[in-house]
């Protein structure tokens, strides 16, 4: 029904749980909306979405739980940055499904000229970078940087909050970046300490995915 939000369910299709949860707290501030935003994880699945293999091996399991869920919920967020599994639960249903990747980066794009992305590791870059040229933004991204780091060890505070800001440093001063995408769903929990130390908007991607999956569900739109 336009007009009206019920439901949006939010998958993080990793089993990490940790990850989960910081990715439910991110989405507090979007709940002022008044929409009802749950957030799961897969289980049985990687606990990072680290390869293509591993964005391989989720998109099926992805797929059954929108069908699973398909009358539940008025819209759905696939809360990876790979987008892994984003057509497939498209064909199971008639309602919005929002990958985090193509929202955040979209949604920078309209903020700022120059994109960069702070990536986890180095062997997630050659498949952004297919997937920036896929959208055709290739020209609009400064650079996709990664700090070596697995999804599990986001979750350690102390070292990884300087880790990523150094790689923010580069990608602005350097690289020529004026808004920076965090390139990880597990990043969700320095997104505000970004921004305030380096001075430029950094945009938290499954906060722009559930931005966007809101708004349509109010508008009735749907994926293809």
């Amino acid at each position: 029904m336009r007009g009206e939000v019920k439901k949006l369910l939010v998958i993080n299709p990793n089993s990490n749980k940790e990850v989960t949860r910081g990715i439910d707290a991110a989405l507090d501030p979007l709940r002022a909306t008044g929409g009802c935003i749950d957030v799961v994880g897969l289980e049985g699945t990687p606990r990072g979405i680290e390869s293509q293999l591993d964005v391989d091996t989720v998109s099926v399991p992805l797929a059954n739980e929108v069908r699973a869920q398909r009358e539940s919920y008025d819209a759905f967020v696939v809360a990876c940055f790979s987008d892994p599994g984003l057509h497939g639960a498209r064909e199971v249903t008639p309602k919005p499904v929002i990958g985090i990747a193509a929202a955040g980066l979209l949604t920078a794009l309209n903020l700022g000229n120059s994109v960069g992305v702070i990536s986890i590791l180095a062997a997630s870059i050659p498949r952004h970078w297919r997937m920036y040229r896929a959208m055709g933004i290739s020209e609009r991204l400064a650079g996709d940087i990664p700090v070596g780091a697995s999804v599990a060890e986001l979750a350690d505070d102390s070292s990884m909050g300087e880790r990523m800001l150094a790689v923010g440093k580069r990608l602005v001063a350097q690289e020529g970046a004026d808004v920076l995408v965090l390139g990880c769903a597990g990043m969700a929990r320095y997104r505000e300490p970004l921004e305030r130390r380096l001075g430029v908007t950094v945009v938290d991607p499954t906060q722009a995915a559930v931005s966007t999956a809101l708004g349509a569900a109010l508008l009735g739109y749907r994926t293809l």
